[in-house]
């Protein structure tokens, strides 16, 4: 009891930094502050919070995990994350600078028409609200685990004082506070796995040298697959799904993108973009080194881990492990979380508001009416995840993202690389079709192919279709244009 009511104090004082953060950086609590920061925010400080901001507990707990399986493999997705930046920041940031937009998919709207852009909305909605639903989840069976069962709190309980603790530090702050507090998210979580590292140094009683040593012959620090191309870790898969996750989870993403758009200048969003990029790479690194020493203590001790996303925490509750270690996993997992959370409730109730309802000029009171309706969204959504976790979250949420984002991807890739009109009224079945026919070949592709199976290029596919019906539909354009 001892150890839950530290955790709960060192939760607390976090928690009241937010609030303190949030109230400073909040200002007037005005739309424009809310939906856009007002475009003056300092390109350090969004640099650090694009570090983070993508990060949330699931991150935390899932990239640790995966190492048991996959080693150090997800490296090759990092690099192509860096790849992708570039294109962001060359390609992506120049034309919402040019468009003034509030929300990305009002780019649609200018591009191919009105129902082109309910859809890219429709589709940011559906997979901003289910991902950040199920990385709350994670963070809610995590918090539960060490900190509300010992209490006697139920998870409906932490779930409903979660969201609440979430609407309430964005409720004014808007865009500003979420940029802010991810700048510290960035800060608190490098800390946390560094202490995490050092005390399981500590534990395993090696020097680092053996240390290093016994995670190369177990092959938990293998990185480049290169030797089966059936393979969902092979490096070309991995790497182009990499470069093209980042552009359609991070550029095509209103949730990560109105961060980018509160910088000062164009120049200021671009430079802030490439740096993040670099600065993510190390900090997973970082996490994928925690997840080693993890294993390798679970080895020491002759323990096993059904499933990846327990073994953070299953480390962490160990007897004889330093009470620190779940104090630690504890304020990791709610920093990253929380402003993970907070950010995507924000971009929500934008894109909601000046997408769905078409009112950019809405008034504040409406604005917070949406705020707190898709906070309950949220919270409804993380108690339906409970039956969910199964699978590694994190591949769960790149899976979900290659048919929710791949329709997004699709369409900004035609618009921007294509001149041709396509028949505004003909998107939306396009945009439907195109997950269907993708999950059709996902299911049948190891029969069809020779044993092969799709990984995280699923992504690419799903757009390569779209493009095909927005190509298709165009030509229909055409062919009445010449009769």
């Amino acid at each position: 009891m001892t150890t839950t009511l530290l955790t709960l104090a060192v939760v607390a004082i976090y928690v009241a930094m937010l609030f303190v953060v949030a109230h400073f950086s909040g200002g007037n609590g005005s739309n424009a502050k809310f939906f856009t920061g007002g475009r003056n925010q300092s390109w350090l400080v969004v640099a650090l919070a694009m570090v983070g901001a993508p990060m949330t507990g699931v991150t935390f707990i899932s990239v640790p995990g995966m190492v048991g399986a996959s080693g150090f493999s997800y490296l090759q997705m990092v690099l192509g994350f860096v790849v992708g930046s570039l294109v962001i920041a060359c390609v992506l940031i120049p034309l919402y600078y040019r468009y003034n937009v509030t929300s990305l998919y009002e780019y649609l709207d200018g591009r191919f028409g009105v129902r082109s852009h309910a859809m890219g909305a429709w589709l940011f909605l559906v997979s901003k609200v289910s991902s950040t639903a199920l990385k709350a989840f994670v963070a809610c069976v995590v918090i539960q685990q060490l900190l509300c069962t010992p209490l006697g709190i139920p998870l409906w309980a932490t779930t409903l004082a979660f969201m609440v603790l979430v609407w309430l530090y964005t409720y004014r702050g808007g865009v500003v506070a979420v940029v802010w507090i991810d700048a510290l998210k960035t800060l608190c979580m490098v800390l946390c796995v560094v202490l995490c590292m050092v005390f399981l140094l500590r534990e395993l009683e090696l020097p680092l040298p053996e240390v290093a040593s016994q995670a190369v012959d177990g092959g938990l620090t293998r990185v480049f697959h290169f030797d089966n191309i059936d393979s969902s870790l092979h490096f070309a898969k991995m790497f182009l799904a990499g470069v093209f996750m980042i552009v359609a989870m991070t550029g095509l993403d209103q949730d990560m993108m109105q961060r980018a758009l509160s910088s000062r200048s164009q120049r200021s969003a671009q430079r802030n973009m490439v740096v993040a990029s670099l600065l993510q790479g190390v900090v997973i690194a970082m996490l994928l080194g925690l997840g080693a020493l993890l294993y390798l203590y679970l080895a020491k001790a002759n323990l096993e881990v059904a499933k990846p996303d327990e073994v953070f925490a299953f480390v962490a509750t160990q007897k004889g492990m330093p009470t620190i270690i779940s104090i630690l996993l504890v304020l990791g997992v709610l920093v990253a979380t929380f402003s993970a959370t907070g950010g995507a409730l924000t971009s929500l109730t934008t894109s909601f508001a000046v997408d769905v309802l078409h009112k950019k000029g809405i008034s504040t009171t409406s604005r917070k009416w949406i705020h707190a309706a898709m906070a309950l969204v949220l919270g409804l959504l993380v108690l339906a995840f409970d039956r969910w976790s199964s699978d590694s979250t994190i591949n769960l949420v790149y899976r979900l993202a290659s048919y929710t984002y791949g329709p997004l991807l699709g369409l900004f890739a035609f618009g921007v690389l294509s001149k041709r009109t396509v028949r505004d009224g003909v998107v939306p079945a396009v945009v439907i079709l195109a997950p269907l026919c993708s999950l059709l070949l996902d299911l049948n592709s190891e029969v069809w192919f020779g044993g092969y199976s799709f990984g995280f290029e699923l992504l690419l596919v799903n757009a390569t279709f779209t493009i095909v019906g927005l190509y298709l539909s165009g030509l229909r354009i055409s062919a009445n244009s010449l009769s």
